[in-house]
């Protein structure tokens, strides 16, 4: 394989995410080898790869849910350094800096107690310190951006996949978040509810929501993402514009991947 790129090069100097010389390794296996990557205020990035490459580890560490080993991770005006002689975040830190990251995973990890109104108010509620009014309405609004106001008041296990997950997204919504990270949020679903989801995040991204995404979803990369992360072996190997790098990939372990793929009836080349 080819060295990996460095793809921070040449982008503007103040983006909305910062990673430089970012590592992690659990154990002996290194999963993420010297990621640089930078991703402008309101544009959409998909991370592509095949299982192992690293993506929903680099996600987890964005997000911190992961400690990197080393590096430097700037989101906003927040930044941290990682390394052996470097201070480990405090809890409170965390915490605020998680606030303003949401995060949707393949499980919707919904609370089944709770209504979908209960579920999206807590974190409000709990975190922001919103009262129960405030967080209502607040709760409400994002209710209505995924297209499910009218579920307010039903219990997630009364939901189709597809709606637990748009209720998912409006829960992360309700923080109030600058950036939005989606990993894999379309997998777990049966393939007829894999569009309302995809239509979902496709209005956020046209609502200029900065946002990372771990798809296999490659018409939804290629057509909605501004930018293409192609990852493998915990490498970055491939990265631009999402029609080029999906219509005419340059490395060959890019090209492979994209093979297994197709748009509507034609492989992608």
């Amino acid at each position: 394989m080819n060295s990996p790129i460095n793809p921070a090069i040449n982008l503007p100097n103040n983006p909305m995410i910062d990673i430089k010389g970012l590592r992690k390794s659990f154990g002996d296996l290194e999963v993420l080898k010297d990621i640089n990557i930078s991703v402008n205020a309101g544009s959409v990035v998909a991370l592509l790869g095949p299982s192992g490459s690293g993506k929903s580890t680099l996600l987890r560490c964005i997000n911190l849910l992961v400690t990197p080993d080393r590096g430097d991770l700037r989101i906003g005006e927040t930044s941290f350094s990682f390394g052996a002689k470097k201070q480990a975040p405090t809890n409170r830190e965390l915490a605020n800096f998680r606030a303003g990251t949401g995060m949707v995973f393949q499980n919707f990890n919904l609370f089944p107690h709770m209504t979908v109104l209960q579920n999206i108010m807590e974190a409000p509620i709990q975190v922001r310190k919103l009262s129960k009014n405030a967080a209502s309405t607040l709760a409400h609004k994002q209710l209505e951006k995924v297209g499910l106001s009218e579920k307010a008041n039903q219990y997630p296990d009364t939901l189709s996949g597809g709606q637990k997950q748009r209720v998912a997204i409006a829960r992360a919504l309700a923080m109030e978040p600058s950036v939005m990270l989606f990993d894999e949020a379309t997998s777990a679903l049966d393939p007829e509810l894999v569009g309302e989801v995809l239509a979902t995040m496709q209005q956020l991204a046209a609502d200029g929501m900065t946002m990372v995404v771990v798809t296999h979803e490659m018409t939804f990369a290629r057509d909605v993402a501004d930018r293409v992360i192609f990852m493998k072996d915990g490498y970055v190997v491939e990265e631009g514009p999402a029609r080029e790098v999906i219509d005419h990939p340059k490395e060959e372990a890019t090209r492979s991947f994209l093979a297994h793929f197709h748009r509507g009836n034609q492989p992608v080349p």
